[in-house]
């Protein structure tokens, strides 16, 4: 998801200037800039901040850091916040705590700062983001202002896809693009690189993202995987994947919203688990809009399985723990696509989050179940 380019201006050192404003995730160009240094205190920012006036950095690189840290501290915990509001269902607090969330986000994007052809940020002490910025964002024609928290996101994204994630399922590391998400919940992936294929020689990974899911179908035998997904970066991603783990030749990646031409043995899909408007690249791999893309995928799946196939959706009960959608819900559109379940397979979640007794959802995170439920044309 790009924004349209489009010149911002402000008012610096007597005269009037100008650079393209850069949000990967959409977000609208402030409508009130003032120039800011070191001289900064982390209050008087966070007052023009939630006021709705952004601050263009012109000091130390390493001081715009500590004062956006300084100005995230100042922001009320969401967590926090709902303890001393009226008594409310689990799926109200969830939504309070997703405001609180973006609230703090837009305040945070508040401390831009300014990026010049190369690319190169044109700050004292800045770091060398070039690696970074071309692998996020692409190149840079002309100068443009960014929030500092998005070029931080970039920077740590360079970071994951360097280092890598290693996938037990696979046996191998895989590199996530900027705005891809990284697959760190094992669990899910091991249903799949554990169900039984039936012998299934064709393949198709709906909303693939790094490709892992096809990878392992892939590894696993399967001779034809066809990837897609909306984006390009992630068909990127996958892509690159293939090639990494010799599978180019068995799995192949496509810009496609869905489904590709023809039918398949299998057609396996991960899409987001809870409903909700997404609002970063990232949250597209979570949030689903009125659940939107798993509705799209059970209703077009009898249209792309062979005859005898199977469809493995892969979802988590999160959503119905927190009251955002119910067990009759999924099973109704399941029955509506005539489509009946032949078999399901759970897992409990092994991350980190389920065990964090101060989670605010900890009681639902920690009961959480993850299934590949198995799905057949009546």
């Amino acid at each position: 998801m790009t924004s349209t380019p489009m010149t911002i201006t402000w008012d610096e050192a007597g005269e009037t200037r100008s650079a393209l404003w850069h949000s990967s995730n959409g977000a609208p160009a402030p409508r009130r800039i003032v120039v800011a240094d070191d001289t900064l205190t982390a209050q008087d920012a966070y007052k023009l901040a939630t006021g709705g006036t952004a601050m263009l950095w012109r000091g130390d690189y390493h001081n715009a850091r500590q004062l956006l840290g300084a100005m995230a501290r100042r922001v009320p915990d969401p967590a926090k916040a709902k303890r001393g509001a009226a008594p409310a269902t689990v799926a109200q607090d969830f939504y309070r705590y997703r405001q609180g969330r973006t609230h703090r986000a837009r305040i945070l994007s508040m401390l831009l700062v300014p990026v010049d052809p190369g690319p190169v940020v044109a700050l004292r002490r800045a770091p060398d983001v070039t690696v970074a910025w071309l692998n996020a964002f692409g190149p840079v024609a002309e100068p443009v202002l960014v929030s500092l928290q998005e070029l931080l996101g970039a920077i740590g994204a360079q970071q994951w896809r360097t280092t890598g994630l290693h996938i037990d399922a696979l046996d191998a590391k895989i590199h996530p693009h900027y705005g891809t998400f990284a697959p760190v919940r094992g669990e899910y992936l091991n249903l799949v690189a554990q169900a039984d294929l039936h012998g299934a020689d064709t393949a198709f990974d709906i909303g693939t993202g790094t490709g892992v899911l096809a990878a392992i179908l892939a590894r696993r035998g399967i001779k034809h995987v066809i990837a897609t997904d909306s984006q390009a970066r992630a068909i990127a991603c996958a892509t690159e994947l293939f090639q990494t783990l010799a599978l180019d030749g068995r799995a192949t990646a496509i810009e496609q919203d869905m489904f590709p031409a023809g039918r398949a043995q299998l057609v396996v899909c991960n899409p987001p688990w809870l409903p909700g408007t997404p609002q970063t690249l990232l949250d597209y791999a979570v949030y689903d809009p009125k659940s939107t893309m798993l509705r799209a995928f059970l209703a077009g799946l009898p249209d792309h399985l062979n005859d005898g196939g199977e469809g493995w959706l892969i979802i988590s009960d999160l959503a119905e723990r927190l009251g955002l959608r119910t067990r009759e819900e999924l099973l109704g559109w399941i029955a509506d696509a005539g489509l009946e379940v032949v078999g399901r397979a759970d897992t409990v979640p092994t991350h980190g989050r389920a065990a964090d007794a101060d989670d605010p959802f900890h009681a639902a995170r920690s009961a959480e179940i993850t299934s590949l439920w198995k799905l057949r044309a009546t």
